[in-house]
This record gives C-alpha cells, sequence and structure tokens, in this order.
C-alpha cells in the first residue's frame, strides 16, 4: 500500500511539473509564481519564452548594475579621503602648522594620490587575476547559486570598507585587504550574467540588445556616485554601506527568481510561442510524455548549431549530469562535445586576442575615468566634492548613448572592429578638446563629458558584451555553449589587467602635479586599441566589399 502511495505521488508530482514545464531544480521564486499562475489564471496562455527572457534581462540587468554601484564609492570617497586643508578652518584644538589635519590616516602623506593609486591596484590587479579562473568556475556551476553568492560577498566586502571609519581603522594593510577581497568577488558578475544572456538569446543579434542592456554598467555608476557623494561630506562611511545593503537585497533577489538555463523552465529558445499550461493532451499522452521524459532526458543547445531541444538519444553529445539543489557546487567535467573548453582552444578562436588586448587599452582608459575623474574635476576647477560627484555622472550618461549606439551600428553593419576602430579615431581628439576646454565653463564641461562618454565607452561596452557572446558561440566550437563564460572571462580578464594598470598609473603621474600627462598617456592608449584592430576591421571591409559585389547584378555589355 505504502509502495502505491509513493508511487502514485510521484506520479502526480512529476504530471503536474511537466504541466507547468517548470523543474524541480527553477528557483523557489518561479516555482511559486507557477503555481499562483495556475491557481489564478488557468486558461490564459502566454509566450512563455519572451516572457521569461524579458525577465532575465530584466534581473541581469540590476545584478551587474550593482556590481558597479559598489564599485563607485571609492572614487568619490578619494576626494575626503586626502584634500587640501589650508581651504578649511581647523578646529581648535588642531595645531595650526599641520597642514594634514582634515586627512583621513594612512592617506593624511604627501604621496596620498600614490597610496589611494594602490587601493585600486588592489582591487583591480585581483580582479584580473581572478577572472580568468571565474570564467572556468562559471562554467561548471549553476549560474544563479554563482551570482547570488558572488554578490552577498561583494557587499560584504564593500561594507567592511565602510565600517573602516565607524570603528576609526586606520591601518593601510586592512584597506588593502578588504579592497583585494572585493576585487575577486566582482569577478562572478561578467561571466555569470554575460552566460546567462547569451543562453537564452542564442545567435540572434545581440549587438542593440546587449548595447541597451550594457547600461547597466554606467547606471550602477551613476547611482554609485550619488549615493556616495550624498554622504562623503558627513559620513564616508555611509557611502560604502547603503551600497552594500541594496547589492545584498538584489543578491537575494536573485537567488529567487533569476533562470540561468531555458531547460529549468521546459523551454528553448527559438520556440515561438509557448503556453504556460497544456491542456489539450489526454492524461495517457501526458504518462506517456512523464515515462519518455524519465527515461531520456533532454538538453538544451545553444550555439552556432542553433537552438533546439533534442533527446539525448539523438544527441551527438552524451548525457551529462545537470545540477540540482542537490549535487555538489563543482561538478565533475563532462566528456561530451558540450563540456568546459580548455583555455588554449579558447584562444584560438579567430578574434579573441585582438579583441582582448584591444580591450586591455580601451578598458584602462574608462577605469581611469571611473576612479579618478571626481578628484580630477575637484582639482582643476572651483566645485566641491558633492558637486564634483554629481558632475562626473555625465561621464557616464555619455557612456550610456555610447553603448547604445555602437550596438545599434554593429548590428546594422555586422562589422564590430570597423565600429571600434572609428569609435577610437574620434576619441583621442576628443580628450584632448575636453583636457584643454573642459575647466573653462560648467556647461563646455558637461557636453565634453557627454562626447567623451560616448566615444570611450562605446567599444568597451561592444567588446565586452555583443562581441563576447559572438566569439563564445563561434562556429569553431562545433556548438558548445559551455565556452561563453571562458571567452567572457579571457576578453573581460584582459581588458581588467589594463583596468588595474591604468588607475595605477594614473595616480603616480598626478603626484608630480600635472594632469595633462595623464591624457596624453590616455590618448597614448586609445591609438593602441585602434592599432591592434586593423587586421579585423581590414578583414570586415575586404568582406563588406565581397558582398557588395555577389549582390550587385552582373553588367552585360551589348556590342
Amino acid at each position: 500500500m505504502l509502495s502505491h502511495t509513493i508511487a502514485f505521488t510521484k506520479f502526480f508530482t512529476l504530471k503536474r511539473f511537466k504541466m507547468v514545464g517548470v523543474s524541480r531544480d527553477a528557483p523557489l521564486g518561479v516555482q511559486c509564481i507557477q503555481k499562483l499562475y495556475i491557481k489564478l489564471c488557468p486558461r490564459l496562455q502566454i509566450n512563455r519564452l519572451r516572457w521569461y527572457q524579458v525577465s532575465v534581462l530584466i534581473l541581469t540587468y540590476f545584478t551587474y548594475m550593482t556590481y558597479h554601484l559598489t564599485r563607485k564609492p571609492i572614487s568619490v570617497v578619494k576626494s575626503v579621503l586626502h584634500q587640501n586643508c589650508s581651504s578649511l578652518t581647523p578646529p581648535p584644538d588642531v595645531d595650526p602648522t599641520d597642514d594634514q589635519w582634515c586627512n583621513w590616516a594612512p592617506f593624511n602623506t604627501t604621496d596620498a594620490n600614490t597610496l589611494l593609486g594602490t587601493l585600486d591596484s588592489a582591487f583591480l590587479f585581483s580582479y584580473a587575476g581572478a577572472m580568468f579562473v571565474s570564467g572556468m568556475i562559471a562554467e561548471r556551476v549553476d549560474l544563479r547559486y554563482f551570482l547570488s553568492l558572488g554578490m552577498l560577498t561583494s557587499a560584504i566586502f564593500c561594507y567592511l570598507f565602510g565600517i573602516g571609519r565607524t570603528y576609526n581603522i586606520h591601518n593601510i594593510y586592512y584597506y588593502l585587504i578588504v579592497q583585494a577581497g572585493a576585487g575577486i568577488a566582482q569577478t562572478t558578475g561578467w561571466p555569470g550574467t554575460v552566460a546567462t544572456v547569451g543562453k537564452w538569446f542564442g545567435n540572434t543579434k545581440k549587438g542593440l540588445i546587449f548595447g541597451v542592456w550594457n547600461s547597466h554598467t554606467s547606471l550602477g555608476n551613476i547611482l554609485g556616485t550619488l549615493m556616495a557623494a550624498e554622504y562623503v561630506d558627513k559620513d564616508w562611511s555611509l557611502s560604502f554601506i547603503y551600497p552594500g545593503l541594496m547589492m545584498g537585497a538584489v543578491g537575494f533577489v536573485i537567488w529567487l527568481f533569476l533562470v540561468p538555463e531555458p531547460k529549468y523552465v521546459g523551454l528553448v529558445p527559438g520556440e515561438r510561442n509557448t503556453p504556460i499550461r497544456q491542456c489539450t493532451k489526454s492524461d495517457e499522452e501526458d504518462e506517456a510524455e512523464i515515462v519518455s521524459h524519465d527515461a531520456e532526458p533532454t538538453q538544451v543547445l545553444v550555439g552556432d548549431q542553433g537552438a533546439s531541444l533534442r533527446s539525448n538519444r539523438y544527441s551527438a553529445n552524451t548525457q551529462h549530469e545537470e545540477p540540482t539543489e542537490h549535487t555538489s557546487l563543482l561538478r565533475r567535467p563532462s566528456l561530451s562535445g558540450s563540456s568546459a573548453v580548455s583555455l588554449s582552444r579558447a584562444l584560438s578562436i579567430p578574434g579573441v586576442v585582438e579583441f582582448s588586448l584591444s580591450l586591455f587599452f580601451a578598458k584602462l582608459v574608462s577605469y581611469t575615468f571611473l576612479y579618478w575623474l571626481p578628484l580630477y574635476i575637484k582639482t582643476s576647477t572651483n566645485l566641491t566634492a558633492k558637486q564634483s560627484g554629481k558632475l562626473s555622472t555625465v561621464f557616464d550618461v555619455g557612456g550610456i548613448v555610447g553603448a547604445i549606439l555602437a550596438g545599434l551600428v554593429s548590428d546594422c553593419t555586422g562589422c564590430p572592429g570597423i565600429v571600434c576602430v572609428v569609435f577610437y579615431m574620434l576619441c583621442a581628439p576628443s580628450l584632448l578638446v575636453y583636457q584643454t576646454w573642459g575647466a573653462s565653463s560648467y556647461t563646455l564641461n558637461v557636453w565634453l563629458l557627454i562626447l567623451s562618454g560616448v566615444l570611450v565607452n562605446g567599444p568597451y561596452a561592444l567588446i565586452t558584451t555583443a562581441v563576447s557572446a559572438e566569439l563564445g558561440t563561434h562556429s569553431s566550437l562545433a556548438g558548445n555553449s559551455q565556452a561563453l563564460a571562458t571567452v567572457t572571462a579571457i576578453i573581460d580578464g584582459t581588458g581588467s589587467v589594463g583596468a588595474a594598470i591604468g588607475p595605477m598609473l594614473a595616480g603616480i603621474v598626478s603626484s608630480s602635479g600635472s594632469w595633462s600627462y595623464v591624457f596624453y598617456m590616455l590618448i597614448a592608449c586609445n591609438y593602441m586599441a585602434l592599432f591592434l584592430l586593423l587586421r579585423i576591421a581590414k578583414s570586415e571591409i575586404a568582406k563588406l566589399r565581397q558582398e557588395r559585389r555577389i549582390a550587385s547584378p552582373p553588367r552585360v555589355r551589348i556590342e
């Protein structure tokens, strides 16, 4: 009797999940929503694929927005960790001859800019080093756990930096360790989010989609700057604590609702319209499908093979164990065709090396602005720390426009290399113009910052999103979707090395007293990024000419 009861319960559970299309490995929040939907709207049919694609875009958008939200406060707080004390009135108990009385130890020295640059380097070098490992881990674990745990850890490190002021911690090694830990934790963001979006959108044109989606970077910078600037003059510890709390809250939402792959909800990229519930099949047909489902699990193939849902019996790939709530976090790699690729194989994909090295210099320029722009504005103008932080957000507004524009043009032309080269060519003169005339008036400063943001972040956003996703599903991989996270990590990891070097060099160079040399360095790096993509741009031009010759009708000469 007991065995019959267990069998009936298992049958009913399997049947219900088959009807709903959601597996037991789906997020808890999604399972609850499905149950409520079936109970309240049993006859309503919706396009489940589009519904989940939109939800994934929104959730990953806010995910990576919070990653940048917690990166930005340090650039705003720099202006109060070390500032010009001669313009301030010292308290009665302070020695009037002490010109460092207003600065926070250990940054109360003449080489404070170098120490602040070391903080940036601790974060960015640990980020760059861990990124290559993080991408390979992301291929082997459930991305929902990978992202939510990474967000929680990042939030904790952001909180720890803020309480350094609360508990009067003045040891430089404390801040260096916190920054290094934060850099490692932040490497979970980019491979996890790009791989998740790539699995849901397959090989569709992603330039515009990723261009709009990539605005999360600039929006996170803007919100992080505004939150930090609001408290920087009162209590700079809150500039870190509040962004950390916000990131932890979003991480919990991701754990509840993010569906990392279509297979968790019984979907395949490419389905036109999958109703939330199928009511036309008989019980016998449902039962037969359940038995077949138990005997032959299906799998999702995403890549140049095209997205399809096929039985493993007919698949070119052998069956591999799929992650569940009870499997270990690190799964044993499969020997099938969809197993994780090696680093050397990912590097052999055409274009990966060129775009990675180009991103090295592009990200160097972008992150120098990210970490030093508020301090540069405060130094070159008469604005306060709060006003300088708010003005610096204009650069990120331009970054949003640049990301969308670059993605749109790349989709229309199909030539991301040419798009990046054109942006690089226009970027160098704009940086020189901003350095020369940007401080002459507030209005001109705003417009030049917008222009610089468009041209600096346009190619950077295009390479890290659409280009990475396309290379991760290159035809040479024979439809192996597991390469996406590794390729993304290689490209972004290489760029992150440049991102680590740029702010460090800016801190050393600016300590000499002249910001002009910093801009000369950025212009030189911009031209290096351009030079590295000339071969790809040349091949894309040749491809366009060939397509034009094929498309043009043959000319017939009549004599």
